[in-house]
């Protein structure tokens, strides 16, 4: 994106128009093996208040899709929406699940949608680098994991059926629990910063299948404790919840009745509580 930064309105015309609205696909600076699609709200100027969101596909890549899905929250919120795409088989090997565990080979998936981010603040002259994350099914492991990583860059996260979580939990490593999370990453879990988010947890009490999520030795993401939050989504975002809430961080736990595995009506719940949170956030800065 090369396109020098402009208002909103000054977008609206010739080739700029790709740059506005449901925006064209555009590679990373970062690393552009990654691609993303924007939605830029077009009513309302972008200023101090102009907010972010990130919306993670699962293993479908559905991205603009998911995009979609936050479009009206965009539009009447002032909040610009980041869609990324992260390709089955960057490295070759047709691995549908690297971006899932943020680490893949050289790729470090977790870095590279905060270039994403602040490229995208750097075009549109976004001060608030902080931002909303959501992930349905493969983009709930994301956002669960990136949660835990990179705290201090979130103000909410909605975390959406999950096949695997990864729990604040000292009796397993990384990524079922955080018991070596120091040794791993450098530093401590920042719990603190953790607490400062807003944090949602949406699973639907019928999805129930296991074919796709229960762990077996010889998988490539196997670790001790990879089955050890449950059996079904529920269940694992049961225990999830509760290690958080244990660790002192509080979370909404939505479990939807009658609701399978399932991206839309997640989405939609998901956007309901990001827009709460954006009006207290805006409102706690007047």
């Amino acid at each position: 994106m090369t396109e020098p930064t402009q208002s909103v309105a000054e977008l609206r015309g010739g080739p700029a128009m790709y740059y506005v609205g449901a925006t064209t696909v555009f590679a990373s600076r970062t690393d552009p093996r990654i691609s993303y699609c924007l939605y830029i709200p077009e009513e309302a100027p972008l200023n101090a208040e102009t907010a972010i969101l990130v919306a993670v596909h699962g293993t479908d890549r559905n991205f603009i899709a998911y995009r979609n899905y936050f479009t009206e929250l965009g539009r009447w919120k002032n909040c610009i929406v980041i869609a990324p795409l992260f390709p089955v088989g960057i490295l070759g090997d047709d691995n549908r699940d690297g971006y899932k565990y943020l680490v893949e080979g050289d790729l470090q998936y977790d870095r590279i949608l905060l270039g994403i981010v602040d490229e995208v603040a750097e075009r549109y002259g976004v001060a608030d680098r902080r931002f909303a994350l959501w992930g349905f099914s493969g983009g709930g492991h994301f956002t669960n994991r990136f949660l835990l990583r990179h705290p201090d860059r979130l103000w909410a996260a909605s975390i959406g059926s999950p096949g695997s979580v990864s729990m604040i939990d000292d009796s397993h490593d990384w990524w079922a629990g955080t018991r070596d999370y120091e040794a791993r990453f450098g530093h401590p879990l920042d719990l603190a910063a953790l607490r400062r988010v807003a944090v949602q947890m949406v699973v639907g009490k019928a999805d129930l299948e296991t074919w796709e999520i229960t762990h077996h030795p010889d998988s490539r993401n196997w670790v001790a404790g990879a089955n050890a939050a449950g059996n079904t989504r529920p269940e694992r975002m049961q225990s999830l919840h509760h290690s958080f809430e244990r660790a002192g961080v509080a979370t909404e736990l939505v479990l939807v009745p009658n609701m399978a595995h399932s991206s839309q009506p997640s989405a939609h719940i998901a956007a309901s509580f990001f827009g709460r949170h954006l009006d207290r956030k805006r409102a706690a800065k007047a």
